[in-house]
């Protein structure tokens, strides 16, 4: 893909107005606050991008106004490394400089976005705009359109696998395969992978999760009942069975019982080429995440109970998104150490990007589950049921509170990336918040699953 320059945000014109930035140029506005603070000279006003191979969001310009201070979290706010130099990284313009600009020197190459190692597409004209409508007022940034050549790529390889390595689905529901348009959603989440196995890495993981709904859980034959063995069972192609001689032969022929699970062996066996133990590990507790969310889910829907819409948002944060994101740095082919990984803020951050781009799914898929033959829980449907208001009012305030989980993203992950200087801790950070746009655009994009109501 072309390298295009960077250009101004473009929100949509009635999206609510907000004062935050992108988590690195939030992250430059506290730096630079905290350097008036202590008297420190002024900080660059816009951040170095770590490559000029490809445009991050984080990287967008953004608008003149500067943000109100947010006061920059000390280092007992956010646990780092020992070796992290903090004090310095707040108080220092050089510091600051080396932040924004990624490290540099004999031995850093390997840090910055990996070059790809394939051609990218030609120069040619300007994309299109991007295909069907943005929710008005949601709050949202728009991404480059993806690679034409890598989603082509991706895409082929993608369908070569469901179809003749795992028998994912029968002849009829290829339209419905070839709908969902998973190379273009890979390519645009994930902009920084170096090859296209790697990006391979993610799109099979996010085809064989999305089977495992369908089929388990809803469009497919899924249902409730029944649905915690069959999840436990497919876990296991995830996080492997250690039992005794006898027993092992049995267990490793049920792998290959049905499609979800074929799809979860495969896909984890070639993850695991690539990926850290850590990075396995990781995967392995969010799907496990993910599992329980589904049963939460599942439990409700056998009582045909509707949750309050505090209890149903806690249902989201484990039945959502977040091993997509949470794989980002073995897809870019770096690692983000476990230790690093594990702290609170990270975790925080993880949590509420995973929350943000699960409510675009609610939002967006709104109404097509209304077609469904059952009730299906989205966060308007209960909003309205619990509220007591109507279901366009429901659906606003739903928009709201994607509003605001993407503020309080952006706003921790800038006080993360200004607290923990460390490039596998920015490159990360980043990849994560591109992830969220790349989620946005292909719900916003993807025409043919998803279609707006008609409140505006």
């Amino acid at each position: 893909m072309p390298n295009p320059e960077p250009f101004p945000l473009q929100l949509n014109p009635s999206a609510v107005p907000h004062t935050g930035a992108h988590p690195l140029t939030g992250a430059t506005a506290r730096a630079r606050n905290a350097g008036d603070a202590t008297n420190g000279p002024p900080a660059p006003s816009v951040p170095a991008p770590l490559s000029a191979d490809v445009p991050l969001s984080a990287d967008i310009p953004l608008s003149a106004d500067i943000p109100p201070s947010v006061d920059v979290p000390t280092a007992a706010d956010v646990p780092t490394a020992a070796d992290v130099p903090i004090t310095e990284a707040r108080t220092s313009s050089v510091a600051l400089e080396r932040i924004l600009r990624g490290p540099s020197g004999l031995g850093t190459a390997s840090l910055y976005l990996a070059r790809r190692e394939e051609p990218s597409a030609p120069l040619g004209p300007p994309a299109a705009p991007a295909e069907g409508n943005p929710i008005p007022g949601l709050y949202y940034h728009p991404v480059p359109e993806p690679d034409p050549v890598r989603v082509e790529e991706v895409s082929q390889r993608i369908k070569a696998w469901a179809l003749d390595e795992v028998d994912l689905y029968p002849d009829e529901w290829e339209d419905q395969f070839d709908g969902f348009s998973v190379g273009r959603y890979m390519v645009a989440c994930h902009p920084d992978a170096p090859t296209v196995d790697h990006l391979m890495l993610a799109t099979r993981l996010m085809v064989a999760e999305n089977a495992v709904d369908d089929y388990y859980c809803e469009d497919h034959g899924g249902s409730p009942i029944g649905l915690g063995g069959r999840l436990l069972l497919a876990h296991t192609a995830l996080d492997p069975l250690h039992t005794t001689e006898e027993y092992q032969p049995p267990w490793a022929e049920s792998l290959l019982s049905d499609a979800p699970r074929r799809a979860y062996r495969s896909a984890m066996e070639y993850f695991l080429q690539k990926a850290s133990p850590s990075q396995a590990d990781r995967f392995r507790h969010d799907m496990a995440r993910l599992h329980m969310g589904y049963l939460a889910e599942a439990a409700w829907a056998q009582t045909d109970h509707v949750p309050e819409v505090w209890a149903y948002l806690a249902m989201r944060q484990f039945n959502n998104f977040r091993p997509c994101p949470t794989i980002t740095d073995t897809v870019g082919g770096y690692e983000l150490p476990a230790d690093l990984h594990a702290q609170p803020a990270m975790q925080r951050v993880l949590a509420l990007a995973g929350n943000a781009t699960t409510i675009v799914n609610d939002l967006y898929s709104y109404t097509k589950e209304l077609g469904g033959q059952e009730r299906h829980l989205n966060l308007p449907v209960v909003i309205a049921e619990r509220e007591g208001v109507s279901d366009r009012e429901a659906y606003l305030k739903a928009v709201e509170v994607h509003n605001d989980l993407m503020h309080d993203f952006e706003t921790e992950a800038a006080a993360l990336a200004a607290t923990c200087p460390l490039p596998s801790v920015q490159r990360f950070l980043r990849g994560v918040a591109v992830w969220v746009d790349g989620n946005h655009y292909w719900h916003q994009t993807n025409t043919y699953r998803y279609s707006l109501p008609d409140f505006w």
